[in-house]
């Protein structure tokens, strides 16, 4: 009789730990602000679907993530006059390499520059390793293609003033009243929830 050989176990797949990041819209005040646990294993591009919900922008401009100097993206071979490197497979703790802090560029036209933060490391969780989690966070995001920071303090001034020249104008354009200090965090935390990643 031949001598029983146990099979051999499957190493458990180590569960990634979590990062909390505080991610602020440069040169706006008061202070846009959103912090979220994401797993440190998230690619780039992932994390780039999950700042497009954080800001309720709609992904309809091209983005790049600056660490360290390093810039990554889609590379586009017609455009880069710099090389970009895929943010396809790359994990967010990969290109930090230790770094704290880093940015997130969108829409190159308006140039809205995402500050980013790693405010700390938690340990992993195995119902936070596949989705991002909202904790906090501050003021409306500014509406896509509204002329960057300066373009969109004229555009608060002028939604808020009914005697500005062009709050009429303004309107129109947006389609609504604007309230900069209206935030829905509940809205925000269920479209991070269902953002598979």
């Amino acid at each position: 009789m031949s001598p029983v050989v146990p099979l051999k176990q499957p190493k458990p797949k180590k569960i990634p730990d979590l990062l909390q990041l505080r991610i602020e819209l440069a040169w706006i005040k008061p202070k846009i602000w959103r912090r979220i646990v994401v797993p440190e294993s998230i690619t780039l591009g992932n994390l780039h679907h999950v700042l497009q919900r954080a800001f309720n922008w709609g992904d309809y401009h091209l983005h790049e993530f600056d660490i360290d100097g390093e810039r990554f993206g889609i590379p586009d071979p017609e455009f880069d006059w710099e090389p970009v490197r895929s943010e396809k497979r790359i994990q967010l703790k990969s290109a930090l390499r230790g770094l704290t802090s880093f940015k997130y560029i969108y829409d190159f036209g308006d140039h809205w520059e995402h500050r980013i933060k790693v405010e700390k490391k938690l340990l992993g969780d195995p119902e936070l390793s596949r989705c991002a989690l909202f904790l906090g966070g501050a003021n409306a995001a500014p509406p896509e293609d509204v002329g960057g920071a300066p373009g969109y303090e004229g555009f608060v001034a002028a939604m808020a003033d009914p005697n500005h020249p062009e709050h009429q104008e303004m309107r129109e354009w947006y389609g609504d009243s604007f309230n900069p200090t209206h935030f829905d965090d509940i809205a925000l935390s269920l479209a991070l929830q269902d953002l598979k990643i």
